[in-house]
């Protein structure tokens, strides 16, 4: 299946070929590949318009998730056709990474490649409400990006926030 990528914004170039091998990597490290995957690369004002709607919080934010199926942590979707195959949709807010990368001196490929896994991870229902559930994302996100790390000589790691 498919990762279909569109770059809704402007203010930051953003190579989208291997950030769409990046992601079918680690969607086959989630077990997913048969699943299609949108991923939106968005400008700030678009991620403070969907995160101010579907979260009540109108800033502008890293990765907003909207699964197509809901599923506990770490389950696969079980699609009653071929047509739901999909896991949902991914929101990159690539504005706001990139600055938040100018801050801290991070390369921003490498967080908007460590972005992406948190984003997928939340699609196939991992959270990070409580500690235990953090503890749980972080470990998932740890072990498909070693596989990526694996397959592409790189070195990255999740994202280091802290439980609640």
């Amino acid at each position: 299946m498919s990762v279909a990528l569109r770059n809704a914004q402007r203010a930051v170039p953003v190579r989208r070929a291997p950030l769409r091998r990046a992601v079918c990597a680690l969607r086959a490290a989630l077990g997913a590949s048969r699943f299609d995957v949108g991923l939106v690369c968005a400008s700030n004002a678009l991620m403070q318009r969907l995160n101010g709607v579907y979260r009540h919080c109108p800033e502008p934010t890293d990765v907003l998730s909207f699964p197509f199926h809901q599923v506990e942590a770490g389950e696969l979707p079980r699609p009653p056709c071929s047509g739901e195959y999909n896991l949902g949709d991914i929101f990159l807010g690539v504005e706001y990474i990139h600055q938040q990368c100018r801050e801290t001196g991070e390369d921003f490929v490498d967080v908007l490649t460590v972005t992406a896994a948190h984003g997928l991870c939340h699609l196939l229902g991992y959270r990070h409400d409580t500690k235990p559930e953090w503890e749980q994302m972080y470990q998932k996100e740890a072990q498909i990006l070693e596989e990526l790390n694996r397959l592409t000589g790189s070195r990255l790691r999740p994202l280091t926030a802290a439980p609640p």
